[in-house]
C-alpha cells in the first residue's frame, strides 16, 4: 500500500471505532433507542465489508494486469523493433 492509502484507511477505521463507541453508549442507556445503535453497527459492518471486498477485487485485477504485462514482455523480447526474428 502507498502512504496516502494507509492514511485514508487509518482515518476510516478511527471513524468506524468512534461510531461503534457511540453505538455502545446508546445501547447502555435505557431509553429504548437500541434500534439506532443496531443501525449504526449494521452500517459500519456493511461499509467495512464492502470496502474490503472492493479492495480485494482491485488487488486481484492489478495482479492479473501485472501477469498479463509480464507475459507480453516475454513474447515481444523474441523479436526486434522491426518485428522480424
Amino acid at each position: 500500500m502507498e502512504v496516502p492509502e494507509i492514511r485514508t484507511w487509518v482515518i476510516f477505521y478511527l471513524l468506524s471505532f468512534v461510531v461503534l463507541l457511540v453505538a455502545i453508549f446508546i445501547t447502555t442507556r435505557n431509553d429504548g433507542q437500541r434500534w439506532i445503535s443496531l443501525m449504526l453497527v449494521i452500517v459500519v459492518v456493511g461499509v467495512n465489508s464492502f470496502l474490503l471486498i472492493s479492495e480485494l477485487k482491485r488487488h486481484q485485477s492489478k495482479k492479473a494486469l501485472m501477469r498479463m504485462m509480464s507475459d507480453l514482455d516475454g513474447t515481444v523480447s523474441d523479436r526486434d523493433s522491426s518485428r522480424h526474428r
